[in-house]
């Protein structure tokens, strides 16, 4: 099993060719590292978490990204006038922060009309035989999905102790976990969107949840399993618990 760190020459010519990287948060859970230093650019295993998304993006032939900034906006900016292998924009949400949802949609005229791929700056994977962005290009019909997400199971996710989030059926549908009870899912940071989700959303700061709840009642909610090991890095000791995962896997 190759780890997220190596590029894999493996793209497609018909998936998404843009996406949008989360980059925004306070990242309140991380401190005391985040007082100085923006989640996205915590190291792990030797490169910064966003370096890790990015990376997966071009192993997915995406040629645009898009990244929003708030906290600590300086840094990333600078941190990504080094990447030569695609075209990175910014939205500025240095004046206020608008969750993921109005995020997203305050971002939209610079991701287009086409869908997009979403990844979280915190969550990335241990690849497994072809790439997971791949894979979900492969999978994702426009004529049945508003959105795709990319799910892990739970005994293959790293730092995540919730519940899970979603149950599956055979055909990649998804309902949500039921209250008090145990999904064997868990959203993994990584989504295709279609932009027309977002042609009733409010202005402002909202939660993409918003979305994912009209795609269900549609039924238009559909999710791919994660091939390879899920890492969620959202505490300092899971920084750790990322790292020793990704050497295991490297030996």
């Amino acid at each position: 099993m190759s780890t997220s760190t190596v590029v894999c020459p493996v793209t497609t010519e018909h998936g998404p060719k843009k996406a949008m990287i989360l980059a925004a948060g306070l990242g309140t859970r991380m401190r005391p590292i985040t007082e100085s230093t923006p989640k996205p650019l915590i190291e792990v295993y030797g490169k910064p978490m966003l370096d890790h998304a990015l990376d997966a993006l071009q192993r997915a032939g995406v040629e645009e990204v898009v990244l929003n900034v708030h906290y600590l906006a300086d840094q990333i900016e600078d941190h990504v006038q080094s990447r030569r292998d695609m075209k990175i924009h910014i939205s500025d949400e240095r004046a206020e922060l608008l969750d993921s949802g109005g995020g997203i949609a305050n971002a939209l005229p610079m991701l287009g009309e086409d869908p997009f791929y979403l990844l979280n700056a915190d969550s990335f994977w241990i690849e497994g035989f072809k790439p997971n962005l791949v894979r979900m290009a492969e999978f994702w019909q426009s004529s049945e999905m508003d959105i795709l997400l990319l799910l892990s199971g739970m005994a293959t996710a790293v730092g995540f102790g919730s519940r899970g989030d979603f149950t599956m059926d055979a055909d990649g549908r998804l309902t949500r976990r039921i209250e008090h009870k145990v999904a064997p899912f868990a959203y993994a940071g990584a989504a295709i969107l279609d932009p027309s989700i977002f042609d009733t959303a409010p202005s402002g700061a909202f939660s993409l949840n918003r979305q994912f709840d009209e795609a269900l009642e549609k039924e238009r909610l559909f999710g791919l399993r994660l091939e390879g090991l899920w890492l969620h890095v959202g505490t300092p000791d899971a920084i750790h618990e990322a790292e020793d995962a990704i050497a295991k896997s490297a030996a």
